[in-house]
């Protein structure tokens, strides 16, 4: 299962703070996209935070797996876990019985 987790930072942490940890959450951030769980790992392009895409067995794995992130453990970060599925609706546009009414109806003349 996909999952995008979007970081929130603690309004209190500061800029020391997270620069003590930083090493360490990196290496462990590494550790999971090794593991093939972090798939994907952006910065938004608005705000100094993290934007991760993670395949995970279900929710609660992917919340075990945000809680070993340094940042995580110290607090100074949390994240909105969001399940994601596939999008289903190419299947029902496109499924046989409409595409051969479409290609018939494009080959007539007008």
């Amino acid at each position: 299962m996909k999952i995008l987790a979007i970081e929130h930072e603690n309004k209190n942490a500061t800029p020391a703070q997270f620069a003590r940890y930083a090493h360490a959450e990196a290496a462990r951030a590494w550790e999971l996209h090794q593991r093939g769980f972090l798939r994907e790992l952006y910065f938004r392009a608005d705000r100094e935070e993290a934007v991760l895409v993670l395949e995970c067995d279900d929710v609660e794995m992917a919340e075990s797996l945000l809680a070993t992130l340094p940042l995580v453990e110290q607090g100074l970060i949390t994240f909105e876990i969001i399940p994601l599925r596939p999008y289903p609706g190419f299947a029902r546009l496109f499924d046989a019985s409409s595409t051969v009414a479409t290609s018939e109806e494009s080959e007539q003349p007008s």
